[in-house]
């Protein structure tokens, strides 16, 4: 356990993706303490219908990273032809991200968390009730990773091919994935909280 403040641990948790240890592993008992800490999250009605994949084997990791990879270059294609053109936080978050699409195969933990609906297609309207039965569980992972001196990275961009990856563990249609989180040790232990615009010009009192 780290000495994080809670206020530390709200606003130093952040999206690592270079500096990931992919050489040391990550103790498998650790990882499910930190989603038995998720679990406390809301959902709604208490239906509990989260599930989560923990990938560990090479092999499967390898085979979700191909898939992550592809969709990565995919969709950035034409960002990553103009990189050298592009501003300078620009140009440092895509490259990051390149890297961690590069090797993501050698991250030792990738988290899944889905939910188990009763039908395969996601229902239309109030997507935000749907998600916000999975999507606080998995941030509480992220923030008891960090806890236990773990970091993680937040990303989405394997649901570009999600059906692939359905496959690729052997989904039923009826579970939907909602994040990938690399879980791993970090290479350095001090974050700083990242860079938001102002309170003052996203805050709106008694209407907009």
């Amino acid at each position: 356990m780290t000495d994080l403040t809670c206020e530390e641990l709200l606003t130093t948790t952040r999206t690592v993706r270079r500096g990931l240890d992919l050489e040391r592993p990550v103790e498998r008992e650790v990882v499910e303490d930190c989603l038995r800490i998720a679990l406390q999250a809301p959902n709604g009605n208490n239906r509990q219908n989260w599930r989560w994949l923990v990938l560990t084997d090479p092999r499967v990791r390898a085979e979700v990273a191909a898939v992550y990879r592809a969709a990565y270059y995919e969709r950035n294609a034409t960002a990553l032809a103009g990189l050298d053109r592009a501003p300078d936080d620009v140009r440092r978050m895509l490259t990051a991200a390149r890297g961690l699409a590069d090797r993501l195969h050698e991250v030792p933990v990738l988290v899944i968390p889905c939910l188990q609906l009763e039908v395969e297609e996601l229902p239309s309207g109030n997507q935000a009730g749907l998600w916000s039965s999975l999507l606080p569980a998995a941030w509480s992972f992220a923030l008891a990773a960090r806890s236990r001196g773990l970091v993680t990275g937040w990303t989405t961009v394997h649901l570009d091919r999600e059906r692939e990856v359905a496959d690729l563990l052997g989904l039923p249609a009826t579970v939907h994935q909602g994040a990938l989180l690399p879980t791993a040790h970090p290479l350095r232990t001090a974050f700083r909280p990242g860079p938001r615009l102002p309170l003052e010009q996203v805050l709106h009192h008694d209407g907009w």
